[in-house]
């Protein structure tokens, strides 16, 4: 079973893309005979993990694919890093904003992801889809959650797979702020492409794909 999870609207927007990206990825998997499922989480500190976990335990997935909306990145996000900090600019939809507080406390700085991001990137070049890896989820409820589910995850003892993507705007979001944007049907079939690459055993590809700044 595989996992998706998109957010709710935030930050003034009324539709979010990870949703509707998660939702037609879902649908797709399972249209080819890969049982998947997606849920929408609450863009709110907390409560976003809740949902998460009873999800997680609702469908014991082998994978778990986090969706988010990053506005202004030209292309998918295949974030390889989650820290243990909630520092919101913004505050979340129930009018939280958390500064300088972990996601957990006590936890470790920081997870990585468990997904094969190399190995997605590459099918993702072949696929011609817009992708790069991301040393950054941000401080906000994306990270958050992706911080949540590795520290859920490695707390069970669990051997699914999970990590957190980012996705742009979509065209009509991008066409009102003037950045750059991406159909949602590409979002989600770079999805499926990535659920595809994570069900491969074995070793990440070894390609540079890290920064300078």
């Amino acid at each position: 079973m595989i996992l998706l999870t998109g957010f709710e609207p935030f930050g003034g927007e009324t539709v979010n893309p990870s949703w509707e990206a998660a939702q037609l990825a879902a649908a797709r998997l399972t249209a080819d005979g890969e049982p998947a499922a997606a849920v929408q989480l609450p863009c709110v500190f907390g409560d976003s993990l809740q949902v998460l976990a009873e999800a997680v335990r609702a469908h014991n997935p082998s994978l778990v694919l986090c969706v988010g909306q990053a506005g202004g990145r030209p292309a998918i996000s295949l974030e390889r890093v989650a820290i243990n900090v909630d520092d919101a600019r913004i505050p979340d939809n129930a009018g939280n904003q958390p500064i300088d507080e972990p996601v957990r406390a006590g936890g470790p700085a920081a997870y990585f992801s468990t997904l094969p991001l190399k190995r997605s990137l590459q099918a993702l070049a072949d696929a011609g889809l817009p992708a790069a890896v991301s040393q950054t989820a941000g401080t906000y409820v994306c990270n958050h959650v992706f911080y949540g589910l590795m520290d859920l995850l490695a707390r069970a003892g669990s051997a699914a797979r999970g990590g957190f993507i980012h996705v742009p705007f979509s065209t009509s979001q991008a066409e009102v702020h003037q950045a750059p944007g991406l159909p949602v049907e590409d979002m989600a079939a770079a999805l499926v492409i990535i659920a595809r690459a994570s069900a491969v055993a074995g070793a990440d590809a070894r390609v540079p794909a890290g920064a300078e700044h």
